[in-house]
């Protein structure tokens, strides 16, 4: 099977996203990157300007994900607590299925010198606050309990992403593999059940 350009190019992302996960901005090189894809540096260097470039086609490529992700959890007409149940389980979904996004997440958030945290911020705060203008209407509309609605998004991403981002420290406390699927499943519906019990109105 012949190789496109394409395909090189997602091989290049791929393995990219494992290494700055696993390792780093710092720690990786392009040889470490085009060693795993079975290539040489200027090939890297074809698609890509330079490691900075490289990294940031990386956090964008996986951030797109979770943009479609959140915009299509909300093409609905649900309300209420029915539509906050849908948007947790699509953030779960995504890190479950993104963990090395997580761990980018988690490296960019924790470093005082990131080089893409402020821009990550920018590109998140539409969409922060979308979600709190649909907390405020709905709470308005007597549909949700009123809380701060930012500070209930951020509560929101820190019980979604911690865990997975903390698997290491979690599984020191717990009974098995934290990120077993079952393990998965058990979080979800906790935080799930713990956020309807302080969110959701009985009707």
């Amino acid at each position: 099977m012949t190789t496109t350009v394409s395909d090189t190019k997602a091989l290049i992302l791929r393995a990219a996203l494992k290494h700055f996960a696993d390792h780093g901005y710092a720690a990786v090189s392009l040889n470490d990157i085009a060693e795993e894809v079975g290539i040489k540096k200027p090939s890297i260097l074809h698609h890509f300007s330079s490691k900075e470039a490289l990294y940031r086609a990386v956090i964008l490529d996986e951030f797109s994900d979770w943009v479609f992700l959140m915009t299509d959890a909300i093409g609905n007409n649900l309300t209420g607590w029915d539509q906050v149940e849908k948007l947790l389980r699509a953030a779960f979904t995504f890190f479950e299925k993104h963990p090395y996004f997580v761990r980018i997440a988690r490296r960019e958030a924790l470093d005082p010198e990131s080089l893409f945290s402020t821009e990550l911020g920018t590109a998140l705060k539409p969409l922060v606050d979308q979600g709190a203008q649909y907390l405020q209407s709905e709470m308005d509309l007597g549909r949700l309990k009123y809380y701060e609605p930012r500070q209930l998004l951020i509560t929101g991403y820190g019980a979604s992403l911690s865990y997975l981002s903390d698997a290491s420290l979690v599984s020191a406390v717990i009974d098995g593999d934290p990120l077993s699927k079952e393990a998965l499943e058990t979080r979800r519906e906790h935080v799930i059940a713990v956020l309807k019990e302080a969110m959701a109105v009985d009707i």
